[in-house]
């Protein structure tokens, strides 16, 4: 019988009733061992179950518990997308490759498991995920922030020390029983008389453990339980259960208490292998029985509780240990299973073995990024020369840094440091330093760092230098001192290494050499390359911000958005995504921007990485007048400098506070920072006009006057008539001129705003009837993007030369969902359900389901009529 938890059975049976219904859900218990997580699961019934527990043998093994869940439906992997598919046979060591990218791992484990609960709903039981190896774990979790309408469940089962691993899910937590549940409990399970105050005492004294008081029911004696023999002290509960485990394997024979080892460091779920392993360990097979007997063993040769494992492995002689892993290791295919076989070979050996070093360290290039950090660790124990111990030291550094841990990675670089007598091994720990720098904030450092490393391999390694005077520019970039930077950037154009032509760009433009800066970074931009593994999508909006240059801007981030789609490449997709809200935000496509912005926000979260402030969402909020919104969440962020001043400014004009945008933007004109300064300095220019500070907003336009005409583009040129026309006495040709060349562009915002700016001109010189023409050109075009300031502005210049009109009617569409938003302008787009849930890394059924929520939404009764209706 199951006693008590009528809480979370009904948390249990509502998850399951959705599941059965087609949509899914995702709980966690956590829980001290013996609180009853794994009986709580076994109550999910009425739909397929498919069970898996963590073992702690397959910690250090990457994808190990992910195999064991997926293995029935591996024949379906053709069927999924080829990234997808590609991931898992790599992650799974079906073909060889690098570590297997973690998100894409997965995406193709939702695709997977989605497909397979479409005609029947599924639930996925994970019990002890404090023992899931991190891969896996990393994979459940992505998947279950990406559930929602598969009919698929995933249930979780954890201690409190394993929560981490699960990534901040939801999480209900289980504690000891109440009082008249535990005497329930061993009512239920005392054969004979139990006597009131005894209950009442175990139940307090175990504080409710459900494990704890069946043990009691079933370990004391009937005395003990009637109250006339004195009750054991301590009671078992918490750490001394263990100990209680212990107690019941210590008087076994040997033979079966190292089957009982063998049992416990094994992997699950494979009997010949174990017997096997039993063989080269001369174990009869009949010493089971001994276990079984005892009660610690289940028929399918599992322990009755985890916690008899622990207390087994914690019990052993550490010669036994290694006779059993050098067992395992004799019996595991070195060609089938490399990583199972290297790694208890690792676990048999004590003192140094190169050998065994180097089958650890090929075994490390399967599976993912921390099965690669413990192999390499281990091996680097392993190693008999200091050479190749800190190679290996250094490479399990780069591997904890790709999974967001410098501490450990720090603590790598330190044991390395005295082995590293070559160029590259000691270029390679300093670009892991300089990385471990940036993780902790300190942009200054890490460039110099990188130089310094890249300098010293140019002979040895090219490419490699390449790459890291690369991620030197982009910690110049961020960095906050203006002086490192120039001096920086003179050490990249001295040095002989051959660079990057975005870094030798960046660097002639950052030395002042702006005519000469422009062709090599328009040269860069027409270069991008998607194959080159360099994260350029930042890099490219800022050398196309610089140069004013949308075309060749746009043109690199769609090449960029369009490979990390096709790929999978989450991890870049956030950036590239941030990128592209920028460009459509220029375009006055707001809709397409917050659809962009949301998938963003959604995708952070779904891959565990929040967002660290907004600036793109800042920027749209301002331009849609959401001030308090824009305020609250600028306040919030944090080491965005540039980029939020610049939102800022715009909620400042479109508010008519010129003062306060010209304080937001005016550092930029001190600090010629590319791309961020460039930007600002038109705003500079109108903010000190209307403020009075025709200085400052003289030197801007000076500034734009030496840069405009080199960049020669029709957004450069119209800025710089429209900047040339707020200090002129007659501004009129040159407004005129500044709206030919952006009408010739698609940066919609700006031919707004310049509209607005004329027509503000002409009614000041009552010249109405034309006023009023171009203030309604920027009406219509502030009115169709949504900025809803600017809309507020311009309708009071067109009231005031005495035009009356009706106030703007409602827009509609806006009670669809962030999500629901995005799938339906895809749908309305011409995209096909596959193709949506591709783009946006949602299932089929996912799509499907908002889909039926839209139509309903908007009244209509199919994807023909969503583009009107939108």
């Amino acid at each position: 019988m199951f006693v008590g938890r009528h809480e979370e059975q009904r948390m249990l049976a509502g998850l399951v009733a959705g599941v059965r219904d087609g949509r899914s859900g995702t709980l966690v218990l956590a829980g001290e061992p013996g609180t009853g997580k794994t009986s709580l699961l076994g109550q999910a019934g009425g739909v397929r179950v498919v069970p898996i527990a963590g073992a702690e043998p397959e910690m250090c093994l990457g994808y190990a518990a992910l195999h064991r869940l997926l293995r029935p439906w591996l024949p379906r992997l053709d069927a999924l997308p080829a990234p997808q598919a590609g991931a898992l046979r790599t992650a799974f060591g079906h073909t060889a490759g690098g570590p297997a990218d973690r998100y894409l791992v997965g995406m193709a484990t939702l695709t997977l498991l989605a497909g397979v609960s479409t005609p029947e709903p599924l639930i996925c039981v994970i019990d002890d995920a404090q023992w899931l190896d991190r891969e896996t774990a990393d994979a459940l979790t992505f998947v279950a922030r990406r559930l929602h309408a598969e009919a698929l469940g995933l249930l979780f089962a954890t201690r409190p020390d394993g929560l981490a691993r699960l990534g901040g899910l939801p999480v209900t937590t289980l504690t000891g029983l109440p009082r008249a549940d535990a005497r329930s409990l061993l009512t239920a399970r005392v054969a004979g008389h139990l006597d009131d105050t005894v209950a009442d005492h175990l139940a307090a004294g175990t504080g409710g453990n459900p494990l704890a008081l069946i043990e009691l029911a079933r370990t004391l004696t009937p005395g003990q339980l009637a109250g006339l023999v004195p009750l054991p002290a301590p009671l078992p509960v918490g750490d001394l259960l263990e100990t209680h485990f212990l107690g019941q394997i210590s008087p076994l024979p040997a033979p079966a208490r190292l089957l009982l080892l063998l049992v416990s460091v094994a992997s699950p779920g494979d009997p010949a292998l174990l017997w096997r392993a039993a063989v080269q360990l001369g174990i009869a097979a009949h010493e089971a029985d001994v276990a079984l007997s005892a009660g610690l063993l289940t028929p399918a040769l599992d322990f009755r509780h985890p916690l008899i494992r622990s207390a087994v492995h914690r019990g052993a002689d550490p010669s036994d240990r290694r006779r059993v892993h050098a067992a395992l290791a004799a019996v595991h295919d070195p060609v089938r299973d490399p990583d199972r076989h290297a790694w208890h070979r690792a676990q048999a050996t004590i003192g140094l073995d190169e050998d065994v070093a180097a089958l650890l360290e090929k075994a490390s290039e399967r599976g993912g990024h921390a099965v690669r950090a413990a192999f390499l660790a281990r091996a680097a124990d392993l190693s008999p020369g200091p050479r190749a111990q800190a190679s290996r030291l250094v490479a399990a550094a780069r591997a904890h840094l790709v999974l967001g841990d410098p501490v450990a990675a720090g603590q790598m670089l330190d044991r390395a440091e005295p082995g590293l007598d070559r160029p590259v091994p000691r270029a390679l720990a300093r670009q892991a330093r300089a990385t471990a720098e940036m993780y902790a904030g300190r942009y200054d450092a890490a460039p110099r760092i990188l130089l310094e490393a890249a300098a010293s391999i140019t002979a040895e390694d090219a490419p490699l230098a390449r790459r890291m005077m690369f991620e030197a520019l982009q910690a110049m970039l961020v960095t906050s001192d203006q002086a490192t930077m120039l001096e920086l950037a003179r050490t990249v154009l001295a040095a002989p290494a051959p660079a990057d032509p975005f870094l030798i760009g960046f660097a002639t433009r950052i030395t002042g050499d702006y005519r000469t800066a422009v062709p090599l970074l328009r040269d860069a931009l027409a270069a991008v390359d998607t194959d080159d593994g360099l994260p350029l999508a930042v890099i490219s909006i800022l050398a196309a911000d610089d140069l004013w240059d949308e075309e060749a801007g746009r043109r690199a981030w769609s090449r960029l958005e369009a490979y990390d789609r096709d790929n999978g490449a989450l991890g870049s997709l956030r950036t590239t995504l941030a990128v592209g809200v920028a460009w459509e935000l220029r375009a006055g496509r707001f809709d397409a921007a917050e659809a962009l912005q949301d998938e963003l926000t959604g995708l952070s979260r779904v891959v565990g990485q929040p967002m660290r402030g907004e600036p793109q969402r800042i920027e749209l909020l301002a331009w849609q007048g959401r001030e308090t919104e824009a305020r609250a969440l600028a306040a919030a962020a944090t080491g965005l400098g540039f980029l939020v001043r610049n939102s800022l400014a715009v909620l400042e004009i479109s508010l008519g506070d010129y003062p306060a945008a010209l304080a937001c933007v005016q550092p930029s004109l001190e600090w010629d920072k590319p791309g961020a300064a460039t930007r600002s300095l038109p705003e500079i220019v109108e903010a000190g006009v209307r403020s009075g500070d025709h200085e400052t907003a003289k030197t801007a336009l000076v500034r734009m006057e030496q840069r405009a005409p080199v960049s020669g583009t029709p957004w450069a040129l119209g800025l710089l008539a429209r900047c040339r026309a707020l200090m002129a006495d007659d501004p009129d040709a040159l407004y005129r001129e500044a709206l030919d060349h952006l009408g010739r562009t698609r940066i919609v915002t700006e031919l707004a705003r310049t509209h607005l700016l004329y027509g503000e001109w002409l009614r000041r010189r009552r010249r109405r009837a034309d006023a009023r023409v171009h203030l309604h050109h920027a009406h219509d075009l502030f009115t169709h993007m949504g900025a809803a300031a600017f809309v507020s502005r311009t309708r009071s210049e067109l009231l005031a030369t005495g035009e009356v009109f009706p106030a703007p009617a409602a827009r509609t569409g806006g009670h669809l969902t962030p999500q629901e938003r995005q799938v339906a302008t895809l749908a309305a787009a011409g995209s096909t359900n596959t193709e949506i849930a591709a783009r946006l890394f949602l299932s089929t059924s996912t799509v499907e389901y908002h889909l039926t929520r839209i139509y309903r939404k908007l009244g209509i009764t199919s994807r023909r009529k969503l583009a009107a209706a939108l």
